[in-house]
Parts: C-alpha cells; sequence; structure tokens
C-alpha cells in the first residue's frame, strides 16, 4: 500500500487539485465533443461547465480502475443529451413566440457575402443542422468515432454496447446524414 496513489484515485476520493489537474488535461478533447454534439459554442460551454459538475459530484461512484477521460465522456453524453431535450423545450416556446420576437428577428441577419461562401455556409448549416437532427442513438457514436478518432472498442466501453452495435450504428448515422444532406442540396437548387 506504499505505492502511490494515481491521479484518478487521488480525485475519487474527493482531492480537488486531482480533479482539476484532470479537469486540465481533459477540458479541450471534451470541449470539442460537446461542442460538435450541441453545435452552439456559448451553449458547448455550459454543457462542458454541466459535466464537471456533475463528475465532481459523482466521484464516490468512479472506479479508478476504468479511464477516466471514458467516464467522464459518458457523463458528458448524458448532459448533451439533457440539453438536446431542454433545446426542444425551448422550440415548442419559441414557436409560441412566433417570428416576431427579437431572437427569431436575429436569425438569419447575415450581411451578403460571395456566393461560394454562401454555398459553403449553406452547406455548413445543413450539415449542423443534420447532425442535430439525428437520434441520440446515432450522434454519439458517429461523433465518438469520427470527431475523436475512437475505437468501436472504446465508444462500446462509453456507451455500454457492444462494438458491433457502434459499427451499425456508426453505419447507420453516415447513410441517415447523407440523405439529409442530399434532401438539402435538392432542396437549395
Amino acid at each position: 500500500m506504499g505505492a502511490e496513489q494515481s491521479i484518478e484515485a487521488r480525485a475519487a476520493t474527493g482531492d480537488r487539485a486531482a480533479f482539476t489537474a484532470l479537469m486540465a488535461a481533459t477540458k479541450a478533447d471534451l470541449y470539442r465533443f460537446v461542442r460538435r454534439y450541441v453545435g452552439d459554442e456559448s451553449e458547448a460551454h455550459d454543457v462542458l461547465q454541466e459535466s464537471y459538475a456533475s463528475a465532481w459530484l459523482a466521484l464516490r461512484r468512479y472506479d479508478p480502475a476504468r479511464p477516466f477521460d471514458v467516464w467522464l465522456r459518458s457523463i458528458a453524453l448524458n448532459k448533451c443529451r439533457d440539453w438536446g431535450r431542454r433545446r426542444a423545450v425551448r422550440r415548442v416556446v419559441r414557436g409560441v413566440m412566433g417570428l416576431e420576437a427579437p431572437e427569431a428577428a436575429a436569425v438569419g441577419d447575415d450581411a451578403p457575402s460571395p456566393e461560394t461562401r454562401l454555398d459553403d455556409q449553406r452547406r455548413a448549416e445543413a450539415l449542423q443542422r443534420a447532425l442535430r437532427d439525428l437520434p441520440d442513438a446515432l450522434k454519439g457514436p458517429l461523433l465518438l468515432a469520427t470527431l475523436e478518432g475512437r475505437s468501436h472498442a472504446e465508444i462500446a466501453s462509453i456507451l455500454g454496447i457492444t462494438p458491433k452495435a457502434v459499427e451499425t450504428r456508426v453505419a447507420r448515422a453516415r447513410k441517415t446524414l447523407t440523405a439529409a444532406l442530399a434532401q438539402a442540396s435538392g432542396g437549395n437548387a
């Protein structure tokens, strides 16, 4: 028992300095994942903070034998899903408010740009919409695989499913995105 504890084990015992060090080590990667999932920079920062707050509160349940980033990613994925549910409620409220609301007036108020830039922007927006509209069961595996380059085995561990299920979900997500983007480009022509 004379061996020095890992930083993860120290954090699991409530060591704030160890947890802060783990946050610093994981923040950039976790932010990129959350940002891609929620699609909004400001919201991503909020979801990231919620993820770390939840991780701190749940530290007693963390198993230091398990990779910290996998455990943290599971928490962040749940926070992203919670954000998605809240966003759906906000959409309904905005629908009730109507297009005269100041928030609605600000949407799409960009200055004109060259045609190619506008086309690129439309494609990026279509991709972002298609990503947002993906079911959670497909979105998580796709982002973990493509954005983070994680293996199917790692994703399976994070999500608590089999590697084969990960493979299937990633393939379905790609197929769904391709169809949504084809439909979007057909609608803009």
